[in-house]
C-alpha cells in the first residue's frame, strides 16, 4: 500500500512538473514575442536628437558641408559631424577647467578656437582625400582594362569588369559610368563627365589616353600596361618623398601644440599665470604668438609639400 502511494505521488509530481514546465515555456515564448515587438516598435520611433539631426541635414548649411565631408572621406552626415564637434568642444572645456585650472570663460574661448582650428586643419589635411584614394587605384584599373581588352572584350565590357573587381571609391564612379553606358550614352561623353567629377591631372591623363586610343586605334592593352607601370612608379616616388619629409611634418604639428601645453601646465602650477595675457598688452602678445604659430605651421607644411 505504501509503495503504491509513493509511486502514485511520484507520477503526480512528475505530471505537475511537466505542466509547470510547459506553462513556463509558453510564458517564455509570449515574453520573447512581446520583447521583439517592443524593439520593432522602437525602430519606428526616433529620438528627438535623431529628428533634429535629420532636420539639420535638410538645411542649406548641411548641404554646403556635405560635399566637404565627402571630399575629405569622412563617413559622417553633417549632423553627426556637428555633434562630434560639440562633444569634442565640451571635452576640451572640461579638461581645461578641471585639469589646467582655467576659468570657465577663457576655457570656453580657448575650446572654441581649438575646435575651429581642428576642424579647418582636418579639412585642409584631408582635402581631396577621396580623389587621391581613387587615383591610387588607377594602376589596378589600367591593368584590369588591359587584361580585358587583351582577352577580346570591348571597353564597355572592361568598365563592367572594373566595377566587379575594384573597391571603393573607384567602384562607385565606374559603376555610375557603366550605368550611363547602359543607357546609351557614348563612351567619350561618359568618360568626360567622369573626368569633370574627379578633376585630377592624373585621371585627366588616363581619360585623354583612353579617348585618343579609342579614336586613333592601336594596341590599347599595351598602352594601359605602360600607364599602370608609370603610375605605380609615381606612387612609389610619392611614398618615398612622404617618408623622407615625415619628420618635418611631425615637427610642424608639434610646434603649435607644445607651447600651448606648457602654458596651460604653468597655469595649473602657478595661480593666475595666464591673467596678464588678458590685459591690453597681453592680448597683443597673444595675437602675435598665435599668428607666429600658425605661420610656422603653414611654412613648414609648404616646404614639405613636394609635388611629384
Amino acid at each position: 500500500m505504501v509503495e503504491a502511494f509513493i509511486a502514485a505521488s511520484a507520477v503526480f509530481v512528475f505530471l505537475v512538473a511537466v505542466y509547470f514546465l510547459l506553462d513556463y515555456r509558453k510564458s517564455k515564448r509570449e515574453w520573447r514575442k512581446e520583447v521583439e515587438q517592443f524593439y520593432l516598435d522602437g525602430e519606428k520611433r526616433k529620438s528627438v536628437i535623431v529628428l533634429v539631426g535629420a532636420k539639420f541635414d535638410e538645411t542649406e548649411t548641411a548641404k554646403e558641408l556635405e560635399p566637404k565631408l565627402v571630399d575629405a572621406n569622412i563617413p559622417f552626415t553633417p549632423s553627426e559631424f556637428i555633434g562630434a564637434l560639440l562633444v569634442g568642444y565640451m571635452g576640451i572645456v572640461f579638461v581645461l577647467v578641471n585639469m589646467f585650472g582655467l576659468d570657465l570663460m577663457p576655457a570656453l574661448l580657448i575650446g572654441m578656437l581649438l575646435v575651429e582650428g581642428a576642424r579647418r586643419l582636418l579639412f585642409l589635411l584631408r582635402k581631396n582625400k577621396k580623389k587621391q584614394m581613387l587615383i591610387d587605384q588607377l594602376p589596378e584599373i589600367c591593368r584590369i582594362l588591359a587584361n580585358s581588352t587583351r582577352s577580346g572584350m570591348t571597353l564597355n565590357q572592361g568598365i563592367q569588369l572594373v566595377t566587379q573587381e575594384i573597391n571603393e571609391p573607384a567602384k562607385r564612379e565606374f559603376k555610375r559610368m557603366a550605368h550611363e553606358l547602359s543607357l546609351g550614352i557614348e563612351f567619350s561623353a561618359a568618360l568626360r563627365t567622369m573626368e569633370r567629377r574627379i578633376d585630377h591631372k592624373e585621371f585627366q591623363l588616363f581619360a585623354a589616353t583612353m579617348l585618343i586610343q579609342k579614336k586613333a586605334g592601336g594596341n590599347l592593352s599595351a598602352v594601359l600596361d605602360e600607364m599602370s607601370q608609370t603610375l605605380d612608379e609615381r606612387k612609389l616616388l610619392k611614398q618615398e618623398v612622404k617618408t623622407m619629409t615625415a619628420e618635418q611634418r611631425y615637427v610642424s604639428t608639434l610646434v603649435p601644440i607644445i607651447p600651448i601645453f606648457l602654458v596651460l601646465m604653468m597655469n595649473n602650477i602657478i595661480d593666475g599665470f595666464l591673467d596678464p595675457l588678458f590685459t591690453g598688452i597681453g592680448l597683443i602678445l597673444l595675437t602675435f604668438f598665435l599668428f607666429g604659430t600658425v605661420l610656422t605651421f603653414v611654412i613648414v607644411r609648404k616646404i614639405t609639400n613636394i609635388r611629384v
